[in-house]
């Protein structure tokens, strides 16, 4: 037996050296603090290794890869801008491995591939929409049983979890879109490894984000999420996210996503990368918001789904499983048609599907993100059709609460609260900085819940009002909208000359202007006009009801043959304090509100209304925009008193008397507009098609003459865009006149001459070939046009349009049409004129600084929205995308001009003069 020797001195130091603990690099020292870094230090701390060490994941925009032996070869399979992504992912989402993918249907897709026909998957009854839509597709095509359950609700999950059942996939929601119910992600989690070991579960975890729930480390299987949402927050890309703990699984869902080519594109993934850097700063923000205006829908009675909410039922699981409540909730009406108010009524809140982005959002889920499950379904999962999702973005909660607030008061939601002292501005203020909280609450108490019994209070304020005089707080409205649109107009012959006694010739155009009038519970009538930048509303009670004409009262329906001075200085008076919105915005609400008071004639009548217009014809141009906009008034308040019937879906025109009654209250608000209009525009808005028009003059008889004898003639209208003042325009060819009448009488018989032959040849009362009429309007354009020259109402830039389109190669006939000045020229347009040269005239026009407008004549007259009668529940079809129906006000003020056309089609249900 060998004794083991004695260690010398050195060996001995060596050993006592070894006992003691060796100092960690700087490099283990930094790895042991980011492992304690918290999460918003994780989303700003990329682990990037670019080569050039640049400090931003670079984008390699590239498919392949050169090489044999190289990491990446072809993006499909791997990229390293998205490589970089899902590293940085699978560090916050605490997972073995992350993969992007091009959106978050694209992730359940793919998970749900794991699949096999004959096996089951077990879902909550209260989920987003496209993915019911997936799974009802996966269980009618893929042979797949899907069940759904109430996930908050484990005993309601066990009867699918015993012996010999089929389930491979349960997958959950926490909160759910969009009633926020909670499933207890850890306690369903160790039910179903359980009962079915070899089952995945899968979890949605778009509405909270990683930053505020980690499923993996609850017991999920795999966590999917909509990258478009919070990780961008932005929503200006589509992503998807999918992070796995298991290897196994890692391994398929690799396989498939390599197979099928569903990774996410370099560029987006640079994007998501950028966006998920700010994430946790973006949520915090929001969630705050969103804490304040749930507490404040909560207080006034409503009933809200947001688990931020103390009485939330399910409030104690999901503080245990998360560490927020995140930035969308929901609240219930009760009433559909007030929630579609709400959402048509807001500003800041944009009207859109998802959520997760900076700025805030509104919607009503089973109109839009949940069209696509039937309304049968809907109502046996609890989804309530007067549902209001909100989802908050970061702006300041001040005008966010005031946005909503607003549409809140405007719809009859809530009123004021008459009992109710509020807090001065610099109190409030202080409240708000010091307390946000209790500053919201305080904020509530301001207004109530509308009821049908009053509080002592609220009967001691009405009694007084009613005994000064006051009318009483609750004010008339509409039942439902009124939708209405009228054609512009084009001059061919006689303008200015009609105004003494010669006869016009005009037709309408199919350009045309749109309006809504739409219902509001708030004691307040509003004007949106978006083509001159109005926005504004009044205080019914504050408008100058006293100085209504004497004969005004409510059973009046004809219109007043002269407008009433007093009145229109006021309305003019009280408009002007909108200094902002130009001359034309000006004359816009004068115009409107002469006619509302005058129509209702006491401010008892005086309905609560929203009317918004909007045309694709040019304004100020001499093409009868101003009288579209006056029928389009005086035909949706004539509605709304119920001085016309509104049309069935089955009536094919407008009454004789009823055409009238619409005609004489657009000629009064051409009057406020214009001062002496010849009365044509109107005439031809309200009635459409050409015609042929004489004013009554010193006791000579006017009539109206329709022209019915031709078939649809092209023009092209040229807005010159150059502004002009009809007024003084007409005054002055009138005082010309009576400065000289021997230049300015053989003028205007000239012109009569003219109108004559015209209507001749557009009545038909003269068989002419097509290619004869042509040539004669041609004449007759020329002749007229040189005869307001001398009347001196043109304008260098309309003498610009006629000598480019008589130019060769074109040859073509113009002339100012309307009140001149600038506006708008009319050419026409001979029907063989090839497309080439008519593309090349365009492009000229357009050159010199010009809008030519291709148009046609002869089209119909005010149309009225007929809502069809038939009630039914329309499924949304995959190509209709999300169903985005949304209040007729809010989609027409939001239509680009070139889109009012289609708008109006798919409005549908006209009936025309």
């Amino acid at each position: 037996m060998t004794t083991p020797s004695t260690p010398g001195d050195s060996s001995l130091a060596t050993s006592v050296y070894s006992l003691s603990s060796k100092s960690p690099t700087e490099a283990e020292q930094y790895k042991a603090r980011a492992a304690n870094w918290r999460f918003s230090t994780l989303c700003a701390s990329v682990d990037n290794k670019d080569q050039y060490g640049a400090s931003s994941t670079p984008i390699y925009q590239t498919a392949t890869f050169k090489g044999m032996d190289g990491q990446y070869d072809y993006t499909r399979s791997g990229n390293p801008t998205r490589g970089g992504l899902e590293n940085h992912l699978a560090r916050l989402y605490g997972a073995t491995q992350a993969f992007a993918l091009s959106t978050g249907m694209t992730c359940l897709d793919t998970i749900l591939r794991l699949v096999k026909p004959g096996e089951t998957v077990l879902a909550g009854d209260d989920l987003y929409g496209g993915t019911n839509r997936l799974l009802t597709y996966l269980g009618t095509h893929g042979g797949v049983k899907v069940i759904h359950a109430d996930t908050t609700r484990i005993e309601a999950l066990r009867p699918y979890l015993q012996p010999g059942n089929k389930v491979r996939m349960v997958l959950l929601e926490s909160p759910t879109n969009p009633l926020l119910k909670i499933a207890d992600l850890e306690g369903i989690s160790k039910e179903v490894k359980q009962s079915s070991p070899d089952a995945l579960i899968v979890v949605d975890n778009t509405m909270m984000s990683p930053y505020l729930q980690r499923p993996l480390e609850l017991g999920a299987d795999i966590v999917y999420d909509s990258g478009t949402k919070y990780l961008s927050g932005h929503h200006d890309l589509m992503a998807g996210i999918i992070a796995v703990q298991r290897p196994e699984i890692c391994k398929d869902i690799a396989f498939l996503i390599n197979s099928v080519g569903s990774g996410l594109a370099p560029f987006d993934s640079f994007l998501l990368l950028r966006g998920v850097k700010t994430m946790s700063l973006r949520m915090d923000r929001q969630m705050a918001t969103a804490q304040l205006v749930a507490l404040y829908l909560d207080s006034l009675g409503f009933l809200v789904h947001y688990p931020g909410l103390k009485n939330h039922p399910k409030r104690d699981i999901h503080w245990k499983q998360a560490t927020g409540a995140g930035a969308v909730l929901s609240f219930v009406t009760g009433d559909k048609a007030l929630s579609e108010r709400i959402v048509g009524g807001t500003r800041l809140w944009g009207i859109s599907v998802s959520f997760g982005a900076v700025n805030s959002l509104i919607s009503m889920p089973c109109l839009m993100s949940h069209a696509s499950i039937s309304a049968a379904v809907r109502a046996e999962r609890g989804l309530p059709e007067n549902l209001i999702r909100l989802c908050v973005g970061i702006e300041d909660p001040r005008d966010l609460m005031d946005d909503l607030e607003h549409s809140l008061l405007s719809a009859g939601a809530i009123t004021p609260n008459l009992s109710h002292s509020p807090l001065s501005h610099s109190r409030s203020a202080e409240l708000y900085a010091s307390d946000p909280e209790a500053w919201i609450l305080e904020r509530a108490k301001g207004f109530k819940r509308p009821s049908s019994e009053s509080s002592a209070i609220d009967k001691l304020v009405s009694g007084v009002k009613k005994g000064l005089g006051f009318t009483s707080a609750e004010r008339k409205t509409i039942a439902e909208d009124i939708v209405v649109s009228a054609p512009g107009k084009v001059i061919l012959f006689g303008e200015h000359a009609v105004v003494h006694g010669v006869t016009a010739i005009a037709s309408s155009v199919n350009l045309r202007c749109f309006a809504v009038l739409s219902p509001r519970s708030d004691g307040k009538v509003a004007l949106e006009v978006p083509n001159v930048g109005v926005e504004a509303e009044w205080e019914i009670s504050k408008l100058p009801w006293g100085l209504l004409p004497v004969h005004s009262n409510t059973h009046r329906h004809v219109a007043d043959k002269d407008l009433d001075p007093a009145l229109l200085q006021s309305i003019e008076k009280l408009v002007h304090e909108h200094k902002e919105l130009g001359k034309t915005g000006l004359n816009s609400c004068i115009a409107y509100l002469y006619l509302y008071m005058v129509m209702a004639g006491a401010e008892s009548e005086a309905p609560s209304v929203t009317f918004t217009a909007t045309a694709n014809l040019p304004i100020s141009a001499g093409l009868g925009s101003s009288a579209a906009y006056s029928t389009c008034i005086a035909s949706s308040l004539l509605i709304a008193h119920s001085h016309i019937n509104k049309p069935t879906s089955d009536q094919s025109r407008l009454s004789e008397g009823e055409t009238n009654i619409v005609d004489g209250w657009a000629f009064l608000s051409e009057k406020v507009l214009h001062g002496t209009p010849s009365g044509i525009d109107n005439a031809v808005s309200v009635r459409g098609g050409a015609v042929a028009f004489t004013r009554s003059v010193g006791g000579r008889k006017g009539g109206l003459d329709g022209l019915h004898g031709f078939s649809s003639i092209r023009l092209l209208l040229t807005n010159t865009l150059v502004p002009r003042d009809t007024k003084s325009l007409v005054a002055g060819v009138s005082a010309k006149r009576l400065a000289e009448p021997h230049v300015v009488d053989p003028i205007l018989d000239a012109i009569q001459s003219i109108s004559d032959e015209a209507s001749t040849l557009l009545s038909g009362q003269t068989h002419v070939e097509r290619k004869e009429l042509i040539a004669r309007l041609e004449t007759l354009i020329r002749e007229n046009h040189s005869h307001l020259v001398n009347l001196g109402v043109s304008h260098p830039s309309l003498e610009m349009v006629v000598s480019a389109t008589a130019a060769e190669p074109f040859n073509l006939a113009t002339k100012l049409t309307g009140a001149g000045g600038g506006g708008c020229a009319v050419t026409l347009i001979p029907d063989d004129f090839p497309q080439s040269s008519l593309d090349a005239l365009i492009t000229t026009l357009e050159f010199q600084g010009f809008q030519p407008h291709l148009t046609s004549v002869g089209g119909p007259g005010l149309g009225i929205h007929s809502p069809s009668t038939q009630k039914e529940d329309k499924i949304r079809t995959p190509e209709e995308g999300e169903g985005m129906i949304v209040p007729k006000r809010v989609t027409l003020r939001e239509t680009p001009i070139e889109g009012l056309q289609t708008w109006s089609e798919r409005v549908g249900n006209w009936v025309h003069t």
